[in-house]
């Protein structure tokens, strides 16, 4: 496992999984969120936003989780593992709001700087409308991926946990 791409939805947990996962593995990890937003919630131009994707697209090593769908195709192509968190939308919106609770006036560490936590209603209503397109686009994502792939989905919390403590269980028959 050398190239991962993380995809899910809002409040499924990619960033704490790719976190989790970059401690165990070694590998380094990218948020989405740190290209597409700079300092101060400015969002960057698509094209911007490409360039920065492509550019670790092209690194020998990654964990990248997060959309910018455009640059999927060649995330996917680069990719040698697929994880898909595919939660209920329930889950995720209750997670968003917990997270701006706990988190709001501060920096998370999956965000640029002076992007601080904050409620957005309009942010809590594009997950709602985008729960069915997004998650028929990630499906796609998923099922069409090449069989040389490694192709994992994780629709729960437990899931997610014995992914990991499965991933400890290799890396200590290594050592």
């Amino acid at each position: 496992m050398k190239r991962v791409m993380i995809v899910g939805q809002p409040g499924s947990g990619k960033s704490t999984l790719a976190c989790r996962l970059g401690e165990r593995t070694g590998l380094p990890v990218v948020h989405i969120d740190h290209i597409h937003w700079k300092p101060g919630w400015i969002e960057r131009e698509n094209s911007e936003k490409a360039v920065l994707c492509r550019k670790v697209h092209q690194r020998e090593e990654w964990i990248f989780e997060g959309g910018h769908s455009a640059t999927w195709p060649e995330r996917l192509h680069r990719c040698d593992t697929i994880i898909w968190l595919d939660f209920p939308i329930w889950l995720r919106l209750w997670r968003v709001i917990n997270r701006t609770l706990r988190n709001h006036g501060e920096n998370r560490p999956d965000l640029p700087d002076n992007c601080p936590e904050r409620f957005r209603s309009e942010f809590y209503l594009w997950i709602w409308q985008t729960r069915h397109f997004a998650r028929a686009k990630m499906c796609k994502l998923f099922y069409t991926a090449s069989r040389h792939k490694r192709r994992v989905k994780l629709t729960n919390a437990h899931q997610v946990s014995r992914f990991l403590n499965q991933l400890e269980d290799v890396q200590s028959s290594f050592d």
